[in-house]
């Protein structure tokens, strides 16, 4: 704010922190529906990741086969850009809500499928022993020691698939151009830098970061919530 006031520098180029904070009120009703429409693709996102990356973990933990066999697989979908593949997946998919939170699936989906897997794998041989000795069950064994034992390194994987689904959902809408009344807070700093209306574009910033760091928090929450009665972590 300071350097701002004293160098005079122009609100196109950089507007001041009170400027965009005037915006952030003056057009609350547009960027609060367009920050609806961004989170809500996120959240629709990392849910469908969590329980296809859950379930993909959970398949790779029972056959070593089956994990060298599609791993490669979410190798690839992970390091592939993003946005070589949105515009693909917008063309494919009729429902261009359903695209968006395709393309942000892709790009949540790696940390989970990771993350869980290693934690499925990195149980310690000894409980595995005493479990065996005591004749239990395939089943029993996934739920009562893998399951719980990869609970830290699936929440690990959670924090980072929140920001990472967000980051999908807004990469996801810039690429469709998506307007309207559906439009997300891509689609208003898209519009904004055409109209060189930079405080509305930094306030849809500030939104954006703001909508990451709650959903970072919210999963640091469960994590604590779901371990910290009995894990080191």
């Amino acid at each position: 704010q300071g350097a701002v006031t004293a160098w005079d520098v122009p609100a196109y180029l950089v507007p001041s922190p009170a400027r965009v904070a005037a915006t952030l009120w003056a057009d609350r009703a547009l960027l609060a529906d367009s920050l609806r429409v961004t989170a809500g693709i996120a959240l629709t996102a990392l849910a469908i990741a969590i329980v296809a990356g859950v379930a993909t973990a959970l398949l790779f933990a029972q056959s070593r086969v089956i994990e060298a066999s599609l791993f490669p697989y979410a190798i690839l979908l992970q390091v592939t850009p993003i946005v070589a593949i949105a515009p693909l997946i917008i063309i494919w998919v009729q429902d261009t809500r359903v695209a968006l939170v395709l393309c942000a699936v892709v790009v949540a989906i790696f940390p989970i499928v990771s993350d869980t897997t290693l934690g499925l794998r990195s149980v310690d041989p000894r409980l595995i022993d005493l479990f065996r000795m005591n004749r239990a069950t395939r089943f029993q064994l996934l739920w009562r020691l893998r399951i719980p034992s990869a609970l830290p390194y699936f929440f690990g994987g959670l924090r980072i698939a929140s920001g990472l689904a967000l980051i999908g959902a807004v990469v996801a809408q810039i690429v469709a151009g998506t307007g309207g009344q559906g439009a997300g807070l891509a689609y208003q700093i898209l519009m904004a830098g055409i109209q060189l209306n930079i405080p509305r574009l930094f306030a849809a910033l500030v939104l954006i970061t703001l909508a990451g760091v709650a959903f970072y928090s919210v999963a640091l929450l469960l994590s604590r919530l779901a371990l910290g009665h009995w894990h080191e972590s």
